[in-house]
């Protein structure tokens, strides 16, 4: 039988339980708010960018991480961890405008703005949007942590699902070079929303589609005469980091 001096010791730890209690749902509630906010608010963010005003350079299409530049020969780039060849149309799952060149490759995080823009004034030559079942994960926990949070770089060419996953490749016809965007989608991705059709011309830093959630973009540049301004692991910012300078029609290498 419980009696009341027995009711009233418990008192004080009940009272400490129900403070425990409303301290966990206000954090709860705080957390809940907090991620809100980014998937809904910041995610959707769209700042002024104004580009850099240098000729005969390539701007980051997408805010991230850089986390490969790799060359190809013959159309195919060697995976040292892999230890083969992988076709450049397994890539763009396209055709290609070159034989030679290079792939740099940008993970886009949740907190980057998921914006894409044009990385050099061109016309659109085509765009190849290629569809998947589904969309499998393109990096696995550790790697999502490191990339999104601690803001290191992680090798991701390598990775299989990159090969597989939905994709849209925008084939890019500048002043005296030629660059594929390709735009690949990872699991947690709902649509790629393009702003742009072929045969258009951009401008150098126009917006020209935006991803949702997580993602990546590679840029193929069909040329070996290009001089890298960023290296593996930097922080890039679209269409107002220059990644690359390259030599224009009649002019000098900036």
């Amino acid at each position: 039988m419980v009696t009341f001096p027995a009711v009233l010791a418990i008192l004080p730890v009940l009272s400490v339980g129900l403070k425990l209690l409303k301290l966990f749902l206000l954090l709860a509630a705080v957390v809940a708010a907090i991620m809100w906010f980014l998937r809904r608010v910041w995610f959707y963010r769209d700042p002024v960018r104004v580009p850099p005003a240098e000729a005969g350079t390539i701007l980051a299409p997408a805010d991230g991480k850089v986390v490969y530049i790799k060359p190809f020969r013959n159309g195919e780039v060697v995976v040292e961890k892999l230890g083969q060849a992988i076709p450049v149309r397994e890539i763009m799952k396209a055709p290609g405008r070159g034989a030679r060149g290079w792939i740099l490759g940008i993970y886009m995080s949740p907190l980057d703005v998921h914006f894409n823009y044009a990385p050099i004034a061109a016309r659109v030559e085509d765009m190849v949007h290629t569809r998947a079942r589904v969309n499998l994960p393109m990096v696995d926990l550790w790697e999502y942590i490191r990339l999104t949070y601690f803001r290191r770089a992680v090798d991701l060419f390598s990775h299989r699902y990159r090969l597989v996953n939905e994709r849209l490749t925008i084939f890019l016809d500048g002043e005296g070079i030629k660059i594929a965007m390709v735009e690949i989608a990872d699991k947690f991705v709902n649509k790629i929303n393009s702003f742009i059709r072929p045969g258009q011309v951009v401008d150098r830093g126009q917006k020209v589609s935006f991803i949702e959630r997580g993602s990546q973009v590679d840029l193929v540049i069909f040329s070996e005469g290009v001089e890298f301004a960023v290296r593996v692991g930097q922080q890039v910012y679209g269409a107002r980091t220059v990644v690359a300078r390259y030599r224009p029609p009649g002019g000098v290498m900036p």
